[in-house]
């Protein structure tokens, strides 16, 4: 049915599309550990500053998913929308080389993530259309294991680039132009499966269109995002037990490793045995990981906690998508990619914004552990709810979002 590619099991579209996010990631990794760092440190910004910024950059991308996903349902179309958005986001990235201040940053960073936004659920509707059922937990985990050794490859491009630089932070920031160029470059070989057939009036941008099963699983990941907050302060939670700027980065980098090692694998077994056990068991390595960043008191413990995190976004980041992929009908299947992404991204900016004022007001631990505790939540909810089969190989495609009447809201 699809091409073959140079890895087994999965077809060329599912390889493009995981070269071109391996350079995209370098490109953005390359300046995400140091991004925090360059608000509070070189423009003097309060740690607050950095969970507004991340927060309304993430929650930006995911509104536009929502709408990014409708509308490739409803072209039938959905390589112009991605190659719009990493056109768009490689453009932006001078921009953080020209802000003087915080609010600079938010603006170069939300119109980064207006790139994100566009492409990402065209994108992954894309990849699951690339995919049969059998092998879309294998399609999700070697495009996330690609993205992310291309976020391994980032900090650590970053550090002799950076030392080159006498430490100047504005030049490594336009340097990122040229690894995203090349994710462009390949992007260009990727090819729009067949339209889905469409029917008047289909979809609507509309909650109605999911079912009461997609809503509970929607209402899990909320919950999730909620205490979800931005990485940034992970990487000022390193800063702020001793390391240095070199080893917050070699310990991302380290962090990225494990996560890139592990997606793909996971994906596999997840084929197999079902979505949901493993996205459960990934909130799970959440909670206790959030709980330990609470606790720890030394740059050693920072550094394995770093480690187990890696494997909860290997579990996760991927999966919860290839589920929502599972759960929903081929037509609209980009809008329900879409409203996971816009609730993630909501739960985000309310994280991003909580974290930042624990932080400043109660303390360094104070957001890692009300993550935990929405965490744990999230995976006991995913456990017992109703939210259809597990999805993969293991049992039947459910029907996931409904087709939605020509008229009604």
């Amino acid at each position: 049915m699809h091409e073959r590619s140079p890895v087994p099991g999965i077809s060329r579209n599912v390889w493009w599309l995981g070269l071109t996010s391996f350079f995209t990631d370098i490109s953005s990794e390359m300046l995400y550990p140091l991004v925090p760092i360059f608000v509070t440190v070189t423009l003097g910004a309060p740690a607050v500053a950095v969970g507004v910024i991340e927060g309304a950059a993430e929650a930006t991308a995911s509104f536009l998913r929502l709408f990014s996903g409708w509308l490739s349902d409803r072209l039938g179309r959905r390589r112009a929308l991605v190659i719009a958005g990493y056109a768009l986001s490689a453009a932006a990235k001078p921009l953080l080389a020209a802000a003087g201040s915080w609010p600079g940053v938010l603006g170069a960073r939300v119109a980064d993530r207006v790139g994100k936004g566009v492409r990402s659920s065209a994108r992954d509707a894309l990849l699951a259309d690339s995919a049969s059922l059998e092998t879309r937990g294998r399609a999700f985990g070697f495009h996330r294991s690609a993205d992310t050794m291309g976020a391994v490859l980032g900090p650590l491009l970053a550090i002799p680039l950076l030392a080159a630089a006498h430490d100047q932070l504005r030049l490594l920031f336009l340097l990122s132009v040229v690894p995203a160029g090349c994710g462009l470059a390949a992007l260009l070989l990727v090819r729009d499966r067949p339209a889905v057939a469409r029917q008047a009036g289909l979809p609507r941008l509309s909650f109605a269109v999911l079912d009461a099963p997609f809503r509970r699983y929607l209402a899990a990941l909320l919950i999730f995002a909620l205490g979800n907050s931005s990485d940034a302060f992970i990487i000022l939670r390193g800063r702020q037990l001793g390391l240095s700027l070199t080893g917050v980065i070699l310990a991302y980098a380290a962090y990225n490793l494990v996560y890139s090692l592990s997606a793909y694998p996971a994906g596999i077994l997840s084929d197999r045995i079902g979505r949901r056990p493993m996205v459960v068991a990934g909130f799970a390595f959440f909670a206790a990981v959030y709980l330990g960043f609470a606790a720890a008191g030394a740059p050693w413990q920072f550094w394995s906690l770093l480690a187990v995190y890696g494997l909860y976004m290997g579990l996760t980041d991927g999966l919860t998508r290839a589920m929502a992929a599972d759960l929903s009908a081929p037509e609209v299947r980009g809008t329900a990619l879409g409203w996971v992404q816009m609730v993630s991204g909501a739960g985000a900016l309310a994280a991003g914004l909580v974290a930042g004022a624990l932080w400043t007001e109660v303390g360094p631990a104070a957001p890692f552990a009300y993550g935990a505790a929405l965490a744990a939540l999230a995976a006991v909810c995913l456990a017992f709810w109703n939210v259809g089969p597990a999805g993969g190989a293991a049992g039947p495609q459910p029907a996931g979002p409904r087709r939605s009447p020509v008229s009604g809201g």
